[in-house]
């Protein structure tokens, strides 16, 4: 048998990890047709060629309908993302929305622009999902995006909480993250590895105040000065335990009177179990 190549690797790696995300969480069912949202960033490129090439050998039948905004960011290359599309002979869509006007104009030029820009983007993306006929959002956030999340609720929202793998929007939209259990680092390599044709962002991308790339900043240090520390910070939203936390309403909603000490063996109960005062 030929040996892989690293690119072949990466793509096998990066495969196996978006099929796990997609069987945990039943992301893809049989006739869906997914909205995948390009962005023209390392992550979305990724996301698409790793759901065309599941299309192949997946046990369901489900279509792509690939979306870009073209938000009115001055010099945006729009037709280098229509050539990629073309060329690669995807089913593609690009919708021109001002959203930057909006923004720049509503928004002081020393203040953080995504809160207002992904409100805007994700508004016009339920749309455009709506006029497609699209059952699915598919969006490119990876492990590091919610890791990142993780911190910044934790640090600054007061809440403990992440990006789930699949929502249900407020206006009924089903939004997936195909990513989830895929690394930055890995979808970087690929990514120039394939040599997709990256565009840059001009607006919220450039900015360096921005406390998502503080807490991105934070993690690789750790990773940096503990390798792994990224894996195990995954393994741990994977692996929560409600009962050792002080949430009273998530108590209360699990009928919880009690945590469960550790066992000897270092395991803990399942929460499952309840401990209940006994009945004579």
């Amino acid at each position: 048998m030929p040996r892989e190549l690293p690119q072949q690797q990466l793509e096998r790696k990066l495969a196996k990890a978006m099929s796990r995300a997609i069987v945990d969480f039943q992301l893809i069912a049989e006739g869906d047709r997914l909205m995948v949202a390009v962005s023209g960033g390392k992550d979305s490129y990724t996301m698409l060629h790793l759901l065309r090439s599941l299309q192949s050998r997946a046990p369901v039948r489900f279509e792509l309908k690939v979306v870009n905004i073209d938000q009115g960011h001055p010099g945006y290359p729009a037709d280098t993302l229509r050539e990629y599309m073309a060329r690669e002979a995807y089913d593609f869509t690009m919708v021109q929305e001002d959203t930057y006007s909006i923004v720049t104009e509503k928004i002081p030029a020393n203040k953080t622009y995504c809160s207002l820009c992904s409100r805007l983007r994700r508004g016009i993306l339920y749309r455009v999902a709506k006029e497609l006929g699209c059952t699915k959002i598919a969006l490119g956030h990876h492990r590091d995006d919610v890791l990142q999340t993780l911190l910044l609720n934790l640090l600054f929202a007061g809440q403990l909480g992440s990006m789930p793998p699949k929502l249900v929007s407020a206006e009924g939209q089903v939004v997936i993250r195909p990513l989830v259990y895929c690394a930055e680092e890995d979808i970087a390599a690929f990514s120039q590895a394939e040599g997709f044709p990256i565009l840059p962002c001009d607006l919220c991308g450039s900015q360096d105040n921005l406390q998502r790339k503080i807490v991105g900043q934070m993690i690789t240090d750790w990773e940096r000065n503990r390798p792994g520390t990224k894996a195990i910070m995954l393994a741990a939203l994977q692996n929560v335990r409600p009962s050792h936390l002080l949430d009273v309403r998530l108590w209360k909603s699990l009928g919880l009177e009690s945590a469960l000490e550790e066992t000897a063996d270092g395991t803990f109960v399942p929460d499952a179990r309840l401990v209940r005062p006994q009945v004579s």
